[in-house]
């Protein structure tokens, strides 16, 4: 048996080879760039990559080494494509045609949001926070209401939640927002304080429905757990409270926010029913004009990527090999495409910035379906 100090020593020699040898890889690819840039040729092959593979796989009869040697070319070509990108960034103008850099965003007098629901609900609370009361509100019945009212002309913004702190991703926003050509352009968050709130002189103990948005419910649900009540759901949590006002029973109750609660002229039975003492609702403010802010620090994504092997973690490595922090990430199966995900990906930055949009070139090439959702 060799000593473990010669061992190393040809280990390192090696090493050193296969520095010299990746550096002349590179520039070969270097020259694949500038070729390509005259030519007008996509930088991602798949084709071409898939048969290499095959090539220097072949005459592999251990299993490991075919799947090691399969995963070594496969991250040499990865990297190879994100240095071409960089080579080419600057004929890239996807970012600049599509979206234009303001200064601020036009709000005025005159300015019209939408958002679902009604006064009192957290829409609302997540639009006068971010716009304040000096401008034109008016609400729809249904989330879908709010992007078919921006693109159809109707307002200049639009609120809708995107996730909570406590019950996570609220469902089927993401795909609005794809289906409709529209743009996010900012975001605010409001701490949800859920109270019950009843008729006045109702008694807790004899409540027997409670009525509040499906979220509402869930993030109450240690709070309901304990009692028997009927649970019902509505379109948003000011609904609920409107409805017990409305219906003037005094068996009846509402999980809505303090506001809504003193709006249609209910008593609290309980403060703090939400089972999260962090119970905070982040909402994305919407806009028909591709814009961002000079001052935007994140970006929204989407994109699908087959269920194939290290496919997520490739289109992933353009943001870690340029720098670029991601800060949430969701998936989902995509309808009658049996084992392909889309996925939302949010990450630090701006449009405007070198680095990201070398990220971006990259995976805008290497998937399907890809769309930036706004930079905010």
């Amino acid at each position: 048996m060799r000593d473990l100090m010669e061992i190393r020593q040809d280990i390192d020699e090696i090493d050193q080879q296969l520095v010299s040898l990746f550096g002349k890889r590179m520039g070969c690819s270097a020259e694949v760039a500038e070729y390509k840039r005259g030519t007008g040729k996509a930088i991602y092959d798949p084709v071409r990559e898939k048969e290499k593979i095959a090539t220097l796989t072949k005459n592999q009869t251990d299993h490991f080494m075919s799947k090691a040697t399969e995963e070594l070319f496969l991250q040499l070509m990865s990297i190879s494509r994100r240095y071409q990108y960089g080579i080419l960034s600057q004929e890239d103008q996807y970012v600049q045609e599509l979206f234009e850099e303001v200064d601020e965003l036009e709000i005025n007098e005159n300015t019209k949001v939408v958002y679902q629901g009604i006064p009192g609900a957290y829409q609302e609370q997540a639009l006068v926070k971010y716009f304040g009361e000096n401008i034109h509100k008016f609400s729809v019945p249904e989330f879908k209401d709010v992007v078919k009212t921006l693109d159809q002309g109707k307002a200049d913004y639009g609120v809708l939640p995107i996730e909570n702190t406590s019950a996570g991703t609220v469902s089927g926003i993401y795909d609005m927002i794809l289906d409709y050509d529209i743009c996010v352009v900012g975001e605010e968050t409001v701490e949800c304080h859920h109270v019950l709130a009843a008729l006045p002189g109702a008694d807790i103990d004899h409540i027997k429905k409670v009525y509040s948005h499906p979220q509402g419910l869930l993030q109450c649900r240690k709070f309901l757990d304990q009692r028997t009540w009927d649970q019902v759901k509505v379109a948003n949590t000011a609904i609920s409270a409107k409805k017990v006002a409305d219906d003037k029973d005094m068996t009846k109750a509402a999980i809505c926010s303090e506001r809504a609660a003193q709006l249609y002229g209910l008593e609290i039975l309980q403060r703090e029913v939400n089972y999260e003492g962090n119970n905070t609702t982040r909402f994305v403010i919407m806009s028909k004009k591709k814009q961002y802010r000079k001052d935007a620090k994140k970006v929204s994504i989407s994109f699908s990527a087959p269920h194939e092997s290290g496919s997520l973690y490739n289109i992933l490595t353009h943001f870690m090999f340029n720098d670029v922090s991601m800060c949430n990430i969701e998936s989902r199966p995509l309808p009658g495409r049996q084992w392909e995900y889309g996925f939302y990906i949010d990450v630090i930055g701006n449009l405007d910035d070198p680095a990201i949009q070398n990220s971006l070139a990259g995976i805008r090439e290497e998937t399907k379906d890809f769309k930036i959702l706004g930079n905010f």
